[in-house]
């Protein structure tokens, strides 16, 4: 068998076999551009990560070791700073509350639930602060606002927390 005149000349390729590379080039492209726009579009509902507050991880610091009038400080520019941060609020309410000083350690838990009033802990905070005023009755309050706003029973720290507290005051 004789090569024809184009395989002889060293230029045989069918011309189908160009439109054929031509159409997987396309699909690869196509394909990798999918697994890019999948990729972006999963990522974009992630939320942005903000480097922590320094005051914040200050005021956390000074909490866990009882020292009540650093957090104070610390917490206090924490929450000038950023007046809308309910765990700032709740976390200088401690504080506050720690420190026997509770009408200013009331006035931020209610901040706190001023701007979360689903903020499981300035709610079981302020259910222990009421339990100091000898209000078990508005301690009482919030521990159904906590049982309204946990999951379950038995999953919600928070509720579990206030209901031992109240448990305890009553025991006395």
């Amino acid at each position: 068998m004789r090569p024809n005149k184009m395989q002889t000349q060293g230029s045989f390729r069918p011309i189908h076999n160009r439109d054929l590379q031509k159409k997987v080039l396309l699909v690869i492209i196509t394909l990798l551009l999918g697994v890019v726009s999948i990729h972006s579009n999963t990522f974009a509902d992630l939320p942005d990560v903000k480097p922590e507050n320094s005051l914040l991880v200050a005021g956390r610091q000074a909490i866990a070791a009882k020292d009540f009038r650093s957090a104070v400080k610390s917490l206090t520019k924490a929450v000038q700073e950023n007046p809308q941060d309910a765990d700032a609020h709740t976390m200088l309410g401690y504080s506050y509350r720690k420190l026997a000083a509770y009408d200013k350690s009331l006035k931020e838990y209610q901040l706190a639930l001023h701007q979360n009033g689903d903020h499981k802990r300035a709610r079981e905070y302020l259910g222990e602060l009421y339990l100091d005023m000898n209000q078990p009755a508005n301690a009482e309050k919030q521990l159904q606002q906590l049982r309204r706003n946990c999951p379950s029973v038995g999953k919600c720290a928070e509720y579990d927390e206030l209901k031992k507290a109240i448990g305890s005051y009553r025991a006395k």
